[in-house]
């Protein structure tokens, strides 16, 4: 482990502190520093419980900007040694604290065919994370997004060009590394094949291993050659590489043979949350918890019950589960991590301050949201034509309620009648096809339906009324009918009667608004889609089958 060298390139006094560090540490001290648990509080008596345990970092969910960069300063100053303090900060400093910049989703930015809007987002996440003292973003999402049905990658990806994934990605690590924070490229060996999420499964990636290296293995070579300095791993099995179905996370197969060894990475692994099922039902976790570090991974990431987890680990190690080569060995990296990030000189508690980025924020929104189709040619719609817009909103998203507001006020102010969709509750209520015709100009469809994590779906559920009610598409042929999606872009698998389809990618207000102004004909759609929005897996089944 030559720590002068790539990705951590530490001077002979960095290297001594590493080395000077470990020696002094106990055996507690170690495995203490093998773990990145999630905090549940900000009260000091519940932080210095975690320090006790001699954490090797920690994360919050984004909070209050001051309190967040509050609780990271008090931490700093009262551990033993630096932490890595990491956030998700995929959108843009909006995963560290609630009053920082959303930029836009990964797609969103792969769609503007510009990858120095990588670089802005990868600039806005790392300089609002620093501002509330965090030095680690668990970004960019490098997965390839070839299944349209999972559930998960989706809007967090680049989309399914390679060349796209690998651009954007190196522009986002180039700024973190400009404005001293780190990456950790993410979720190895690659998601986006199953259509399963390893929240609630251990999910596969089922290629080929000539079609991975060209594909996923030709992302994580380039990234890794460019200098990531950490490598989040998923609960991904790879069967083709490995010939089972164990997670990455818990396979020596892939964490040494294929990350380590064959694509030279020298920097920190981590895992991907390990209260998943798809790390959590692949092996005992009394096992599990020692064996992820010995078969390869540097850090465990969260817990299911922090204080057990540490007993697991320790009591692993006394088993001969956790060697004690491995133990150092993993330590030492997280050390060297914390030293490339000069974290052994200097900490920045930051001020929990904000620069303002609403001109970048306007034209990625402006660059990114595509026209798919307008096969009715119905757009711009105008007053004039289209005066009477019934607006329906299609999932179930917490921030439903806000989308549709900004939508019909923006409607209204553009001298539009809008009638927000109500569900039926009798048959006596319908319209006939007559009445329906006769009260509404156009139907805007306004899908709001997010990716997130523990769903086995990211799809259009419908109000029905035994398959009546005007919430379903039948009219579609009676009244011009109009989808935005402000999520998902494979909606088309659903509606594909509907002839006139938007994907904005994104449901953050600048987004929202420069989608009405596109709509209405005030600006030009520009955004060039990342995948394929007509619910086509050719590419993936392709690759499925081929051997050389």
């Amino acid at each position: 482990m030559n720590l002068a060298q790539k990705p951590f390139y530490l001077n002979d006094k960095a290297i001594k502190w590493v080395d000077e560090t470990l020696t002094k540490m106990t055996i507690d001290e170690k495995i203490g520093q093998l773990f990145l648990p999630i905090g549940y509080s900000t009260d000091k008596e519940y932080l210095d419980s975690l320090l006790l345990h001699h954490i090797g970092g920690l994360f919050f969910r984004p909070g209050n900007a001051k309190e967040v960069q509050e609780t990271y300063q008090y931490v700093q100053q009262h551990s033993k040694i630096p932490l890595l303090t990491a956030a998700n900060l995929e959108d843009g400093g909006n995963g560290a604290a609630v009053e920082a910049t959303a930029y836009g989703r990964q797609m969103a930015v792969a769609a503007t065919a510009d990858p120095s809007k990588a670089y802005t987002l990868g600039k806005i996440a790392s300089r609002d994370g620093s501002a509330v003292g965090i030095n680690w973003g668990f970004s960019p999402v490098v997965d390839l997004d070839y299944n349209f049905r999972n559930p998960i990658t989706n809007v967090r990806s680049y989309g399914s060009q390679v060349d796209m994934v690998i651009k954007c990605a190196k522009e986002y690590i180039r700024a973190f590394h400009d404005n001293n924070m780190m990456t950790s490229i993410k979720h190895f060996p690659g998601d986006g094949v199953d259509e399963r999420d390893q929240h609630l499964l251990t999910s596969v990636n089922s290629l080929p291993v000539p079609a991975w290296r060209r594909t996923y293995g030709k992302v994580y070579q380039e990234l890794i050659d460019f200098g990531s300095k950490a490598v989040m791993v998923g609960h991904i099995a790879f069967p083709a590489y490995t010939g089972d179905d164990m997670p990455a996370t818990l396979s020596p197969k892939i964490l040494k043979d294929l990350l380590r060894d064959e694509l030279n990475f020298n920097g920190l692994v981590i895992t991907d949350a390990s209260p998943m099922v798809g790390f959590c039902s692949a092996m005992e976790r009394r096992k599990a918890v020692p064996y992820t570090i010995q078969a390869g991974c540097d850090m465990l990431l969260f817990n299911r019950e922090f204080e057990e987890d540490v007993q697991f680990m320790k009591e692993g190690f006394q088993n001969g589960i956790l060697t004690e080569e491995r133990l150092n060995e993993a330590v030492r990296k997280i050390l060297a991590t914390k030293a490339s990030l000069g974290l052994h000189l200097s900490i920045n508690y930051g001020n929990a301050q904000f620069e303002d980025y609403s001109n970048e924020q306007k034209d990625l929104a402006d660059k990114a949201i595509t026209l798919v189709k307008d096969e009715q040619d119905v757009l711009p719609i105008t007053p004039k034509k289209y005066k009477r817009v019934l607006v329906e909103l299609l999932g179930n998203s917490s921030s439903n309620d806000e989308v549709l507001k900004k939508v019909t006020n923006l409607l209204t102010k553009n001298n539009f009648e809008v009638t927000v969709y109500q569900p039926e509750t009798n048959f006596w209520d319908l319209e006939t096809v007559k009445e329906f015709k006769e009260s509404y100009d156009l139907v805007l469809y306004v899908a709001n339906v997010e990716n997130s994590s523990n769903q086995t779906v990211t799809r259009i559920n419908w109000h029905t009324l035994f398959g009546l009610g005007n919430n379903l598409p039948w009219f579609v042929r009676e009244v011009p009918t109009v989808l935005i999606s402000f999520g998902n872009p494979y909606h088309i698998f659903d509606l594909p009667m509907v002839d006139t389809v938007i994907n904005a990618y994104c449901n953050y207000e600048h987004f929202i608004k420069a989608t009405i102004d596109k709509l209405v004909g005030k600006s030009e759609f520009k955004g060039n889609s990342p995948i394929n929005p007509f619910c086509s897996n050719d590419i993936l089944e392709r690759l499925k089958h081929e051997n050389s």
